[in-house]
């Protein structure tokens, strides 16, 4: 995967790239940075509002930095998004995961 700094470069040319803002974030995650992960998943779904696997992620972001109650707001909101696409792999993962969380 290309670095933060790569992908903020290419970013340039497309701002509003949901493949180049999910992979931002998904750095940000993987760096332990969690603020910034859901910084990054936010302008995500405001890229492209039915990116299931972004409230995904937002979710572990979220569920990272122990704030449990916002991590399961993301995958009910993402459950929405999945079902309403007919995304059913994202549903059911979403769903099993609000499972773990609930």
């Amino acid at each position: 995967m290309p670095s933060i700094e790569q992908l903020t470069r290419l970013l340039e040319a497309e701002p509003n790239d949901p493949f180049l803002l999910y992979g931002i974030a998904q750095e940000h995650l993987k760096n332990g940075d969690h603020d910034a992960a859901i910084e990054w998943f936010d302008r995500t779904i405001a890229a492209d509002p039915k990116h299931a696997y972004a409230y995904f992620h937002k979710a572990r972001a979220h569920e990272a930095a122990d704030r449990r109650e916002q991590a399961i707001e993301s995958i009910r909101a993402g459950i929405v998004i999945a079902r309403d696409t007919g995304d059913q792999k994202a549903w059911s993962e979403l769903a099993g995961y609000l499972d773990e969380l609930e």
